[in-house]
């Protein structure tokens, strides 16, 4: 195989912009590190082997759909499916203060989010996730989880619907308003 500076230049800024948030998403998919981190490896190892021109235009959902088809054969090796995580880091909120009221507050809240999120149905865990966790577009998510753009959508709403459901339900438990 032939130098290529054009390869070389898009496999290292993908791996400066893309390794971090790739691992944490193959993490939650397959619910451990070091598998994870190989299944990044190949995600980069397989982009190291395509045709920069083909794969530039959409490279973040390209190595997302990549990431997640080898960790789903993985799983499917193992005869075994891991629920999805959301952990501090993908699910973070930013403070808006340096109170410690607001920041127990949130604290408070995202672990109230994060929970809620873990008891959806698979699906609709990782659509939030790429949605909310990795700010991905509709399409960019139908590219990876190879959905409909529509079907993307309804995975959003039912799950933003049943997550508002229970703040809703909670809030009136507790005498507060929604």
């Amino acid at each position: 195989m032939s130098f290529n500076p054009d390869k070389q230049a898009l496999v290292h800024d993908a791996l400066n912009r893309y390794e971090t948030p790739l691992l944490r998403y193959a993490r939650q998919l397959l619910g451990d590190l070091e598998t994870a981190r190989d299944v990044v490896q190949d995600a980069f190892l397989q982009l190291w082997k395509q045709d920069p021109d083909k794969v530039r235009d959409g490279l973040s959902s390209w190595l997302y759909a990549v990431c997640r088809n080898r960790a789903l054969d993985i799983l499917r090796k193992e005869q075994r499916m891991t629920p999805l995580e959301m952990n501090d880091a993908s699910m973070a909120w930013p403070h808006p203060g340096p109170s410690p009221a607001v920041l127990a507050e949130h604290k408070q809240t995202n672990a109230l989010m994060r929970r809620l999120i873990a008891e959806l149905p698979p699906a609709q865990r990782e659509v939030m996730h790429l949605k909310f966790g990795q700010g991905m577009s509709y399409k960019e998510i139908s590219r990876i989880t190879q959905k409909s753009v529509s079907n993307v959508g309804f995975l959003l709403h039912a799950a933003v619907k049943t997550i508002r459901g229970h703040v809703a339900r909670q809030a009136a438990a507790e005498g507060g308003a929604p």
